[in-house]
């Protein structure tokens, strides 16, 4: 039997994380900030990580996808559904829900004809359509064989907590860890809160802390979540990050 074949963002062309998929042989899905996926509480998590950490099984192939039609890799799944909180904190999104993946990088990305994942293409579907299942299976059927089993490259270290939190900071995180129970309650809390309302809270109250002025802490600007200017006035070229 042929193994399930599925497509998975390598995100928004203008904040892609797919070489992070490449370079540490992940796939990734968001939202992660919740915690690892459980089954017994399925009804908080959205339906694409529940469909990421129990549908996809070892031997999956997945297709990193960029766009409507284009594809830049081939992966082969290894081992089960994996919560690594190492990847909290991708190109701005939460993504610890992972799978590891043995990447072949293609040459150059290919793509096929007419938006065969979709006008609006899902972070996360299986595929159906007869033409990428065939190219799909040709490609992983076929040599060179070596990548196929190729030891995983390592996995970025996790983040260790501070030790001691600086006296300045600890209001702030006295204040994070308050909202992240709430956040948990969603009996009392109601549901979890939007992206634009934890960038008020916590990203921008820390960049004041930090010492930036308002005025070159940008919001939503360009699509950008929070930019930071070196300088005014606020154009491309004085964007820190």
């Amino acid at each position: 039997m042929n193994p399930s074949v599925w497509q998975v963002s390598g995100g928004p062309l203008p904040r892609s994380y797919d070489d992070v998929f490449l370079r540490h042989g992940v796939a990734l899905i968001g939202p992660g900030d919740i915690g690892p996926y459980n089954p017994k509480r399925a009804d908080i998590y959205e339906d694409v990580v529940r469909r990421f950490a129990t549908e996809i099984k070892a031997g999956d192939v997945l297709l990193l996808r960029s766009g409507i039609s284009t594809i830049l890799a081939i992966g082969i799944v290894d081992g089960d559904y994996q919560y690594l909180p190492q990847f909290d904190d991708v190109n701005g999104w939460d993504l610890q829900h992972a799978r590891r993946v043995r990447w072949f990088i293609l040459p150059s990305s290919y793509s096929f004809e007419g938006s065969v994942f979709g006008g609006s293409p899902p972070r996360l579907s299986r595929i159906n359509h007869p033409d990428i299942l065939d190219y799909a299976l040709q490609f992983v059927n076929s040599p060179p064989d070596a990548w196929k089993n190729a030891p995983l490259p390592p996995l970025p270290p996790e983040a260790h907590d501070l030790d001691d939190i600086p006296s300045w900071l600890q209001p702030l995180m006295a204040q994070v860890r308050d909202l992240v129970d709430l956040y948990q309650n969603l009996h009392d809390f109601g549901e979890l809160p939007a992206e634009d309302e934890l960038i008020v809270h916590n990203i921008v109250p820390l960049l004041r802390v930090l010492g930036w002025p308002v005025e070159r802490i940008a919001v939503k600007w360009r699509y950008v979540d929070v930019g930071l200017f070196h300088n005014l006035p606020r154009t491309p070229k004085t964007l820190l990050l």
